[in-house]
């Protein structure tokens, strides 16, 4: 049985791996669990005590789970036992892979047409079920001809990769016409899978450390990184 642990506001499933998460809360015997999973990191937190609107998001997503170091942390000293980090593009890879299993149609939302083209390329190869794809250059215009296009293909499940928080809201959006779907928010997931952007050495993975690659390489994210000492600030203060 999954536990969930409050941090911050946001109730966040606790498991001991990426596929137990599957097992317990995306995938049964008849397919998906209909829903939608959010991968939570203390910007996300910070963000949710600064804007009512992100913290309906979390509070209303059926699947919240710890993509950042800071919230596993926070979880396992909570409950007294480890809670593993789930990366979401490792979650969201596992995903695709399970998928095959039961052929469960598959869409794929967002990025460049260059990047999801070639992201449903390699899933089709290994073969995922993939029925639809389509980037993410679309104007609010065109959001709902974007919903009837992802309705119309038989999705059971739709990655959405548009970034934070337009992702979370057009899922919100997207699951009005789609109630038995499962919707998941993979932000810059597929440039990462296509190779188009270099993901951080395993040994930084391993040392909960990714974080601080991504910084190192893209510097304009120092401002982003500020909220990790907020996150630490309001944790040793017992505000989250």
């Amino acid at each position: 049985m999954t536990k969930k642990v409050n941090v911050g506001g946001v109730d966040i499933i606790a498991c001991p791996s990426i596929n137990e998460l599957i097992d317990s809360s995306i995938l049964n015997s008849d397919g998906v669990i209909p829903g939608m999973a959010i991968a939570v990191n203390p910007e996300k937190i910070i963000a949710a005590k600064n804007d009512p609107n992100v913290m309906s998001i979390l509070q209303n997503a059926t699947v919240c789970y710890p993509d950042g170091v800071g919230v596993s942390y926070v979880m396992s000293k909570r409950i007294g036992s480890k809670v593993a980090r789930i990366p979401g593009c490792e979650l969201w890879e596992c995903l695709m892979s399970r998928s095959i299993e039961n052929n469960i149609p598959v869409y794929l939302l967002g990025a460049s047409q260059n990047t999801v083209a070639q992201t449903h390329e390699k899933l089709t190869a290994l073969g995922v079920n993939v029925v639809g794809f389509k980037n993410g250059y679309f104007t609010k215009e065109q959001q709902q001809s974007v919903i009837a296009e992802i309705v119309s293909s038989g999705a059971k499940i739709v990655s959405v990769a548009l970034g934070s928080p337009r992702q979370e809201l057009f899922i919100f959006e997207c699951m009005k016409h789609a109630p038995h779907t499962f919707f998941m928010g993979v932000g810059g997931t597929y440039d990462v899978y296509t190779g188009n952007v270099k993901r951080a050495p395993k040994f930084f993975r391993r040392m909960n450390l990714e974080w601080l690659y991504r910084l190192s390489s893209q510097p304009s994210r120092l401002f982003r990184q500020s909220n990790l000492l907020k996150y630490i600030y309001l944790y040793f203060f017992g505000k989250i």
